[in-house]
């Protein structure tokens, strides 16, 4: 959860993704939330991440439909398959045009390179 929180902190440097968990403290070991700018079809987003670059990314539930996209990261989840799904999820964000924060993936390497090390 901590590299795919850290890469969003990124993509959110573009102005226009964001957490739907506004609070660190407050966001799931599980899933992540991400908003999208109003006018965003997160539909066609998923159809892209699923059928171009192989990843299944989760819709907004009840109020946040069509308002945000979820990646899960939970169960049979390593190092790898979290890198490529964010490098995944930010090639369909830059091929609808979605701008994005310089430096998310190298957050999240960071991150996974911290984990588990000495403090």
């Amino acid at each position: 959860s901590a590299a795919v929180q850290a890469a969003v902190s990124g993509w959110a440097e573009g102005g226009a993704l964001g957490f739907f968990a506004q609070e660190p403290a407050t966001r799931s070991v599980s899933v992540t939330t991400i908003t999208v700018p109003e006018g965003t079809d997160v539909d066609g987003l998923r159809e892209l991440a699923r059928n171009r670059f192989g990843v299944s990314l989760a819709g907004g539930l009840g109020p946040l439909q069509g308002k945000a996209f979820r990646i899960g990261h939970l169960g049979d989840s390593n190092a790898a398959t979290i890198l490529g799904c964010l490098g995944a999820v930010q090639a369909a964000l830059q091929v609808q045009g979605i701008p994005v924060g310089a430096g998310a993936l190298d957050r999240a390497v960071a991150s996974l390179a911290a984990a588990g090390q000495p403090a």
